[in-house]
């Protein structure tokens, strides 16, 4: 059995022992419909402390467009120094395939900005090289609902490029299905499936790399913390990059962990412990 975790009041009983911040986004920040104000005021407040903060999210989409999303939701740009998304990362493996076919699989346009400029051309299944997933199709749909779809691309031995590696996110008072899931029954199927986001290692290390620019010096790691409410990604990511996590409960694992009731740190503890992530405690929503 693994020691309970500690339950902390907000960002203020541990930003004194970190330089900077290395944020989730979705479910941490905002819910896809508006933002968290506690958690927009805490970082505000990390940052007139002298502390930087880089948000890292596997939003299938450049950071630009990113910015935008998070001004219409409410995120202030007084509450980050920087941002690197998933969609970042991906385009290098998709510039790859310049000049070539590749399939579309997620919103038919709302992702249009993870290609611009690298001349790729999205055709059928049928003449693609490559499969790139974004996220399913509609909010509605199950990954099960691609299998059919799937052993196709498994028969021509299509790779997947898979842009957002989360399997589930909080979109207001509901959860659903994201890119990861699909990404997940294809590679169960025997197909080959690529990530560059969270909790693979390029997304951190460009993170790493802008707080270390947004603070004009080198960074300690040990000073450094991951901020995310999945133990998939954003443990796993702050484990294997070798940084501190603070644990927000009240998203994606809220029903199971009774974050807004009365949790259990125990089970908060067992939840995490396949990460090996160093907790530096958990609450569930961020606040100040």
């Amino acid at each position: 059995m693994t020691a309970p975790l500690p339950e902390i009041d907000g960002l203020s009983d541990l930003a004194g022992r970190y330089d900077a911040v290395l944020s989730d986004v979705w479910g941490v920040v905002h819910n896809g419909v508006s933002a968290f104000p506690s958690a927009v005021a805490a970082l505000v407040e990390y940052r007139k402390a002298g502390g930087k903060v880089v948000f890292i999210t596997n939003a299938p989409r450049p950071s630009g467009p990113i910015v935008a999303m998070l001004d219409r939701l409410g995120v202030g740009r007084d509450a980050y120094d920087a941002i690197v998304s998933s969609g970042d990362a991906t385009r290098a493996m998709i510039a790859k395939y310049r000049g070539r076919a590749i399939h579309h699989v997620g919103p038919p346009t709302e992702d249009d900005s993870l290609y611009e400029g690298l001349d790729v051309r999205r055709t059928g299944a049928e003449e693609a090289e490559a499969v790139v997933v974004t996220d399913l199709d509609t909010d509605e749909d199950h990954p099960e609902m691609y299998r059919e779809r799937a052993k196709f691309w498994l028969s021509r031995r299509l790779p997947m490029i898979c842009a957002n590696p989360d399997r589930v996110v909080e979109h207001g008072d509901k959860i659903i299905y994201c890119g990861g899931s699909l990404g997940d029954l294809y590679a169960a199927m025997g197909g080959m499936v690529l990530m560059a986001g969270k909790p693979y290692q390029p997304i951190y290390e460009e993170a790493f790399r802008l707080a270390e620019e947004a603070a004009g010096r080198p960074l300690d790691k040990a000073r450094v913390l991951a901020i995310g409410d999945s133990v998939r990604t954003d443990a796993t990511g702050a484990a294997q990059f070798g940084v501190d996590l603070l644990f927000v409960t009240g998203s994606i694992h809220a029903a199971e962990l009774d974050a807004f009731g009365q949790p259990d740190p125990q089970a908060i503890a067992d939840l995490v412990a396949p990460s090996r992530a160093r907790v530096a405690g958990f609450l569930p929503r961020l606040a100040w």
